[in-house]
């Protein structure tokens, strides 16, 4: 077999595929050849040690044993050498008791002899073929007499440790996911990142510890929440091993998904990791690694997936642990769950001093995550609330935008977002943005969504600039030393002669404070200002309940209004099959509750006693307005529903009449109407002196507050700026941005921040692309007028084609 490189062997074991096309899918072919190259390495691994484990088990099954005391007494004789001249043996975290192997099968029975050969694994060991769903497609190989082949084919293959050490075995290992996940392009996003996106966030995450990670006797821990098939903790160990050979790294993940939860440990057990720390299950509602904390964390989340499911789990986590769990600083919305997998990743940060008080490294994160989490939800949303705590405690480094078209199964914009909690000096209270959206080439065949590829002199780019923390303004990709095609737009076979400049690729890199992210929402009120007009058409439409119901009655009242006398006005039984096809037809918005209280006369006999009483108060009004130009007299308008509202109290006391709450407001309702040129509605009279900023005023002689308009009513981000108190920011804001347009305004003070109880509610979010954004100017007229008149002769051109 060569096996002069990795993606030489891996091309050799995938050429097993040749034997299964035409039986099988494309995308099946990862499922046949992942797990028997698994098999075969683990049969080659404890190669040197079978004997003696098969003595073992022989000797341990007669102690009638429970199994786990019978595993471990098994892999006391498991053992292998890992060099071509070992010096001393290592012990293996598996075995397996059969003293069979692929090259003893034999062609008779081998389907059977086969899964017998797979349950003498230990546990560990044949989970992982359960969950590859092995003995299916054994017995679909079986199927389609192709199974002797394949076995003969992974038999002669040499994956002992003499020929292919374990970091070797790691990468071929991965290669084969890599070549699985291109051929199923439909599925690939679901379980494997992009090994360009892996390469970048890796190094970004583990780049500030290079110094520590070249120290001999090393040990690190890594964690992916969402461990796919494990190419994250691969990468992480790759890069690791690259600049420190001796180091140790311990590798823990947990996955949903059975399949890539069984390729990732079978990735791990390959590399000789103890994959007791791999787990199945979902890590939001069950974390099965709930005491354990990591050096270096790193994680794919799928992008906008709701977590209505777990719903309850989550939620009861974040109401009684509060901060002693992982959801203590608020919840996002059901529809996307993102930052649920960023709070959990932050809750395992390894502490930054040990119990004994001795400092240690801290822990790192690097995830991706498209735009939601950057900016949805605004003040007091627990998207901004997770924001606020992540930005407030100084947890983020940096975030950097990737190019568009980049992951498998979608092409919209992502970002790496890298958080720590033991920041290096120069970066305390502080954030580093990259715009690395433009550093990209385009592949010569795509993979599903993903059609740009990340080179390694972008990720030397974006690595460098990151680790220099330094600040590029947006500068071309060609100074950089960066050529990047042009992208080709397709004109329909017709080239402008004046088209548009393509905008140019830039890279840039911004650094800001965390305080740059927040602002305090202010609640602007402005007051109510109403005129009113007590006219007839207004009293009239008492006669009808308020919208909804008020079109549908006055319908009906045309209809069979007209026939109703005394006793039996608001009758409707006798004809609700009519108003009812009348309803369907012309108000089918209605629900069954309020068509019920159409048709029931209490409705409109209520409505007709308020119009009655409405025309009685309008008698009132109009008497008491005689000689006079009484606020409210009949079809006068009166601009100050202040003067208004006491001829209406002189009224009801005239009349003796009374409306409950509900009448009141109908009634008022008819007969005012919103004016801007109206006098504003006095609330109430107070005794303090007047604060116009915060809504009490000298009007007339007295210090009162204005009823405020719903209406009008409207917010006003202040930035935070911890140069001044709270209190001047959000006046001189206020002084500078508001009253010079509504000189009426005021702050609703009653809104105000649970956590600081300042004035205004807290809020934070990172619009990255304003910050990034390039004007470009639009192109002049006379340009577009020569490119209209190219395609008006065009078009005129083939029309003469046709009619020819």
């Amino acid at each position: 077999m060569p096996n002069s490189n990795f993606t030489q062997t891996a091309a050799f074991i995938w050429s097993v595929a040749d034997l299964l096309r035409g039986d099988f899918k494309q995308s099946q072919y990862g499922r046949v050849i992942l797990p028997f190259t698994l098999l075969r390495r683990l049969e080659c691994v404890l190669e040197e040690s079978k004997d003696a484990v098969v003595a073992q088990a022989e000797k341990v099954k007669a102690m009638n044993l429970p199994e786990e005391a019978q595993e471990k007494m098994i892999l006391r004789a498991a053992f292998t050498f890992e060099t071509n001249t070992p010096k001393e043996k290592k012990g293996l975290s598996f075995f397996n008791t059969s003293p069979m192997d692929l090259g003893k099968i034999g062609q008779s029975d081998i389907k059977d002899n086969l899964e017998n050969y797979i349950q003498c694994f230990s546990a560990d060991a044949r989970e992982i073929f359960e969950h590859f769903k092995f003995d299916e497609f054994v017995g679909l190989l079986d199927d389609a007499n192709l199974l002797f082949k394949v076995v003969k084919k992974f038999a002669t293959t040499d994956l002992s440790p003499k020929a292919v050490s374990n970091h070797q075995m790691g990468l071929i290992f991965e290669e084969l996911i890599r070549r699985f996940a291109e051929s199923s392009n439909e599925t690939a996003g679901e379980h494997f990142t992009p090994r360009d996106i892996v390469r970048l966030t890796t190094s970004l995450v583990f780049m500030e510890d290079d110094q520590a990670l070249t120290q001999d006797g090393i040990i690190r821990t890594i964690y992916d929440p969402t461990a796919g098939t494990g190419g994250f903790l691969s990468s992480g160990m790759e890069y690791v091993h690259e600049l420190n050979p001796k180091a140790v790294m311990r590798a823990f993940g947990q996955e949903l998904n059975p399949e890539s939860y069984a390729i990732c440990k079978a990735d791990m057990l390959i590399k000789g990791q103890d994959v007791s720390r791999i787990k199945l299950g979902n890590t939001l509602s069950n974390d099965q690694l709930p005491a354990d904390q990591f050096d270096y964390m790193l994680s794919n989340p799928p992008f906008g997936v709701d977590w209505k499911k777990i719903e309850g789990e989550i939620k009861d986590e974040h109401t009684l642990k509060g901060f002693d769990g992982r959801f203590g600083a608020g919840l996002p919305r059901v529809s996307d769950g993102s930052l649920l997998f960023l709070m959990h990743l932050i809750s395992k940060m390894r502490d930054t001093h040990n119990v004994d008080g001795s400092v240690n490294d801290g822990g790192r994160i690097g995830i991706i995550l498209n735009g939601s989490p950057l900016f949805t939800g605004g003040a007091g949303s627990g998207e901004s609330e997770i924001r606020r705590y992540i930005l407030e405690a100084d947890l983020l480094e940096g975030i950097i935008a990737l190019p568009t078209d980049m992951f498998y199964n979608t092409g919209i914009a992502t970002y790496v977002w890298v958080l720590s909690n033991k920041k290096a000096a120069e970066r305390k209270d502080k954030v580093q943005l990259i715009d690395g959206s433009n550093l990209c080439g385009k592949m010569r065949k795509s993979l599903g969504s993903k059609r740009n590829l990340m080179s390694e002199d972008d990720i030397k780019l974006i690595t460098r600039t990151f680790g220099n923390f330094e600040v590029i303004d947006a500068t071309s990709l060609a100074d950089l030393g960066l050529n990047k095609p042009a992208e080709q737009k397709s004109n329909r076979g017709r080239q402008s002669s004046t088209s548009k400049t393509a905008a140019p690729k830039t890279f840039a890199s911004k650094i800001f404070n965390s305080t740059d992210f927040g602002y305090r929402r202010l609640t602007i009120e402005r007051p109510l200002r109403l005129s009113s007009q007590i006219t007839d058409a207004a009293i009239e439409s008492l006669r009808f309940a308020p919208k909804p119901l008020n079109a549908p009655m006055e319908r009906l009242y045309n209809v069979f209004g007209t026939v109703w006398n005394e006793t039996d006005y608001g009758y409707l039984a006798e004809v609700e099959t009519e108003v009812r096809k009348i309803i369907k037809a012309e108000f089918s918005e209605l629900k069954e509750k309020q068509i019920k209280d159409l048709l029931d006369s209490k409705l409109w006999l209520f409505q007709r006693s308020l119009m009655d009483k409405a025309q009685q108060l309008q008698t009132a009004v109009a008497a008491m307005s005689v000689g006079k130009e009484m606020a409210g007299g009949r079809n006068v308008v009166s601009n100050d529903f202040n003067q208004f509202d006491i001829t209406m109290k002189g009224a009801f006391k005239a009349t003796s009449i009374k409306f409950d709450t509900k009448e009141k407001k109908q009634f008022f309702d008819a007969v005012t109407f919103k004016n801007p040129e109206a006098e504003p509605v006095i609330k109430k009279v107070i005794k303090e002196a007047a604060q116009p900023l915060y809504g009490s005023f000298n009007y007339n002689g007295k210090v009162v507050e204005f009823q405020p308009d719903g209406d009008l009513r409207d917010n006003e981000n202040v930035p935070l700026d911890s140069s001044v108190t709270t209190t001047e920011s959000i006046e001189n804001y206020v002084k500078r941005e508001v009253l010079p347009h509504v000189s009426d305004a005021w702050i609703n003070a009653d809104k105000r921040d649970e956590k600081d109880g300042e004035i205004g509610i807290v809020g934070y979010d990172i619009p990255f692309n304003r910050h990034f954004y390039v004007y470009q100017p639009p192109r002049a007229l006379k340009a577009i007028d020569e490119d209209l008149a190219l395609v008006s002769d065009d078009i005129m051109s083939l029309l003469q084609e046709v009619r020819s």
